[in-house]
């Protein structure tokens, strides 16, 4: 494994340990979705009920989603910063405005949702 993946990117994190949590992540979710959906099946009598339990996986659903995205965000800027750091040009360590102002707008909408629960 390259020495880039095994350098701490912060507080003890490597890129590598983001890329596995990325994954263990997904796999983690896939299998509380199945188990979640597997309790509420018999919960659900008629359509009443399905309106009412299907909501509440769609959140639930999201919420995973927008974390796991924002995970991939954090990636893909390391990955610039690590894969610039063999070439002579700085542009790759610097994200854009952009870039920047997208990661804010997601880690503060999971900062408002863990706030609303």
């Amino acid at each position: 494994m390259s020495s880039a993946f095994k350098e701490k990117i912060f507080k003890g994190k490597t890129f590598s340990n983001l890329l596995e949590e990325i994954y263990t992540n997904q796999k983690k979710r896939e299998a509380q979705i199945t188990a979640l959906i597997s309790e509420l099946k018999p919960l659900v009598q008629d359509i009443g009920d399905a309106t009412l339990i299907v909501p509440l996986i769609k959140e639930y659903l999201d919420l995973g989603v927008k974390n796991d995205e924002a995970l991939i965000k954090m990636a893909t800027i390391i990955q610039r910063i690590v894969t610039s750091n063999g070439s002579s040009s700085n542009d790759g360590l610097i994200i854009s405005d952009e870039e920047k102002e997208q990661l804010m707008n997601e880690v503060n909408k999971l900062k408002d949702k863990d706030e609303e629960k």
